[in-house]
């Protein structure tokens, strides 16, 4: 891996987010990468992120990824980037969808199209689960940038186009963990939308891991899942007050705007022609062109038979599996346990 980034210039779109600060944990005083540039419109993140690293290999550049002409500057001279940018709170996109479109959407296609002009090596496009079966905006925004990201690399010859699609991250901004570990310090009820549902629980450092891998091993137009245990959100809720020894009552509050009882990483139809590579699957793009009629004389029988690839038939963990996994999060030892830790890379 050090070698393959060895002297190169990384562009992290969204860089200031939860994302960005584990790429910059992993790689910021390693070997990898000569130049790290984070890009993103928040000027007081960035400002905090500066002055709390303090690293000459860090440089900042305020913009959007809506506006070309403040995303392509920032892709000259860059071998890779991780776009992350996005806007990704399902209750915020279900109210604002058209916010969703043009962030998620339009922004992605300016980010290849301007990496392509100057000739980045490879883009790794971050997506979700909830781009599969999507039923919200902000699935459906993903779900289409995934198909813009496959569209557009279809017609690139020298930056490769990738894509991940992960579930939900623990403790990120915006999660559950927070809201209920919040609710546990102010003993107040915590308030679950539905217990049974189910979601898959991954670290920031998988993600890192999965994008990683998506450098090491994607084609043009590749989308990679990586395998992941799943829960219950009562037992999730369950975990973290046995954890914080807290007596409080678990409150039932029905469903949000646009969520699912549980969540998909590969369709039934990805799965028909995914490839297990171990910890991930690789999920290769459908490069036919718009005369692919004449291959479809008859159904394809397997697909009725084809499982997809959810949080409800994935490995579950029990609250003792749970409460094994979550312990090692820096952001839980932080706020159930008083540890000190860095405040970057929670």
């Amino acid at each position: 891996m050090n070698e393959l980034f060895k002297d190169n210039c990384l562009l992290i779109t969204g860089g200031t987010g939860s994302f960005g600060n584990a790429v910059l944990q992993r790689f910021l005083n390693t070997g990898c990468f000569n130049e790290i540039r984070i890009f993103s419109r928040d000027e007081k993140k960035q400002d905090d992120m500066r002055n709390h690293l303090k690293n000459s290999k860090l440089k900042f550049f305020i913009g959007d990824v809506r506006d070309y002409d403040s995303i392509e500057p920032a892709t000259r001279g860059v071998d890779y980037i991780f776009h992350a940018a996005a806007l990704k709170q399902v209750p915020s996109c279900e109210f604002f969808p058209m916010q969703a479109v043009k962030t998620n959407v339009e922004g992605t296609q300016n980010v290849i199209r301007a990496a392509a002009f100057n000739g980045v090596k490879k883009v790794i496009c971050l997506s979700t689960d909830k781009a599969a079966y999507p039923i919200n905006a902000m699935g459906i925004s993903k779900a289409m940038m995934e198909k813009v990201a496959i569209a557009e690399s279809r017609n690139l010859l020298n930056t490769t186009v990738c894509l991940t699609r992960y579930g939900n991250v623990m403790a990120s901004r915006g999660s559950v963990m927070p809201l209920f570990i919040n609710q546990i310090k102010q003993e107040l009820p915590l308030t679950i939308t539905d217990p049974n549902m189910t979601r898959f629980l991954m670290s920031l450092q998988d993600a890192v891991e999965l994008v990683l891998f998506a450098f090491q091993h994607g084609n043009q137009g590749d989308l990679f899942v990586n395998k992941a245990p799943a829960a219950t959100i009562g037992d999730l809720a369950l975990a973290l007050k046995e954890l914080a020894h807290s007596e409080s009552e678990i409150k039932i509050i029905g469903t949000r705007h646009g969520e699912k009882l549980f969540e998909t990483l590969c369709t039934r139809e990805e799965m028909m022609k995914a490839v297990d590579m171990g910890n991930f699957y690789r999920i290769p793009a459908d490069n036919r062109d718009l005369n692919y009629s004449m291959y479809f004389s008859e159904g394809a029988q397997e697909l009725a038979q084809m499982d997809d690839y959810n949080s409800h038939n994935t490995e579950r963990l029990d609250v003792e599996g749970i409460k094994n996994l979550i312990s090692k999060l820096a952001f839980v030892r932080k706020e159930l346990f008083a540890e000190e830790v860095d405040e970057f890379l929670v």
